[in-house]
């Protein structure tokens, strides 16, 4: 099994969660690449820069789809879009990116439902495409970098047991993600 989770398969896997996630955002990518990251770092397959390169160019492709998508639709266009609480997170990304572009855009790329709601809304209102893409670029690739490395740690410290360092380094990142939501959360209820 470890032979073939650490051929090049892994990162098409990879490569079609974090993409998947950046529109679905109950899809595991984050955890794909926190897994290929302690795979990586415990058996030496595939190359830590590849897992990077890969997961930065999904994370990429897929923000800049969700960006196309509300440049093109909008913020209406289905039922769902139309909820309070969607409404509510379109309206709170679009007084946000009002106020900074590059921090709200960069920041949203390591929270899954607010990139979701930042990006939609980023294309939908009209930030530039060129200004969009340079950030979400930088924000993908440092959030590939970051998800990789956490599975890496893992990874390091059990390399005779690459099972286990993926099991691992998947829950490490559901912890990570668990207390980011919990700050990001905490902030936003001081903000109102």
């Amino acid at each position: 099994m470890i032979a073939i989770a650490g051929g090049p398969g892994i990162l098409v896997v990879v490569f079609v969660l974090v993409l998947l996630d950046s529109v679905v955002v109950v899809v595991p990518g984050e955890l794909s690449v926190t897994a290929a990251g302690a795979l990586a770092a415990a058996t030496g397959s595939p190359p830590l820069t590849a897992v990077i390169a890969v997961a930065a160019v999904a994370a990429f492709c897929g923000d800049a789809l969700c960006f196309g998508a509300g440049r093109r639709l909008g913020l209406r266009r289905w039922r769902w879009m139309r909820h309070p609480r969607i409404r509510r997170a379109f309206d709170g990304a679009g007084r946000r990116l009002a106020g900074g572009t590059a921090t709200v855009v960069f920041t949203a790329r390591f929270i899954p439902f607010a990139r979701l709601a930042v990006n939609l809304t980023a294309g939908a209102t009209g930030v530039p495409s060129a200004r969009f893409l340079g950030i979400a670029a930088v924000a993908a690739t440092c959030w590939a970098a970051y998800q990789t490395v956490v599975g890496a740690a893992i990874g390091a410290l059990l390399p005779d047991a690459p099972l286990a360092a993926m099991a691992l380094s998947v829950a490490v990142a559901l912890t990570l993600g668990a207390v980011i939501d919990l700050v990001t959360a905490r902030v936003s209820r001081r903000r109102r």
